[in-house]
């Protein structure tokens, strides 16, 4: 848990700090610009846990970790040495816990699955060089879990779809005129869930309280 916050606080420390050791002005070079539209893929490591809550008899040691992938899409705007942007993602993942479907202790919900995840949100940006940007990211995201639960007699299949806020930091470097790799870190909370059958219904809203870390790698192009 910590070498995460690690990672997030270094990396929003460095983008907090840009302005001080990068050159006044816009880089001079159109190419060099981080402006219109991109798209691109995106792979790395995730984690999924439970949140650390008062009078809560599950840790965050019941979690599910592995590969997230997926593509992203978005659209900046640049003035001078800031950048400022919209983006989407949508990821699926192998993150999942095998553990017994009629015991609840790991994540909470039995025997778990991470599927797709759904973002939406904005990034600011400062270009401490005409190719290397610095950058905060925060929006809503929307996560399913596919959970396996048993009453110790009938074992059944659901979706749980979770809906929360995430916040990031990474660096964009330009490879090309277009092309592009970046480096980040995401660090996603889930407040709410619901349970989804299979015909489709959902049950209300309830609290729940799951965390997310993710450290991603992308390649993409700018149009």
């Amino acid at each position: 848990m910590r070498k995460f916050v690690f990672a997030a606080a270094s990396l929003t420390a460095l983008v907090l700090a840009a302005p001080a050791f990068a050159q006044s002005g816009p880089p001079s070079d159109p190419d060099t610009k981080f402006n219109g539209a991109r798209a691109g893929v995106l792979l790395g490591y995730d984690r999924v846990q439970p949140g650390q809550v008062p009078n809560s008899n599950i840790d965050d040691s019941n979690s599910a970790s592995g590969l997230t992938y997926g593509g992203d899409v978005g659209y900046d705007v640049q003035s001078g040495r800031w950048v400022f942007g919209a983006e989407g993602e949508v990821t699926g993942s192998t993150a999942k816990v095998t553990n017994n479907p009629s015991a609840a202790g790991a994540l909470g919900y039995g025997r778990v699955k991470a599927g797709r995840d759904l973002y939406a949100g904005a990034r600011i940006g400062y270009a401490v060089a005409p190719r290397t940007l610095l950058y905060a990211k925060g929006g809503y995201t929307n996560q399913r879990l596919d959970l396996v639960a048993s009453d110790g007699a009938t074992e059944t299949g659901r979706h749980y779809n979770l809906d929360g806020w995430r916040a990031g930091a990474g660096i964009e470097q330009k490879l090309g005129r277009n092309s592009y790799a970046k480096l980040e870190y995401r660090y996603s909370n889930y407040g709410d869930a619901r349970l989804e059958y299979p015909s489709g219904g959902n049950t209300n809203n309830f609290s729940v309280d799951t965390d997310r870390h993710q450290i991603v790698a992308g390649l993409g192009f700018r149009f």
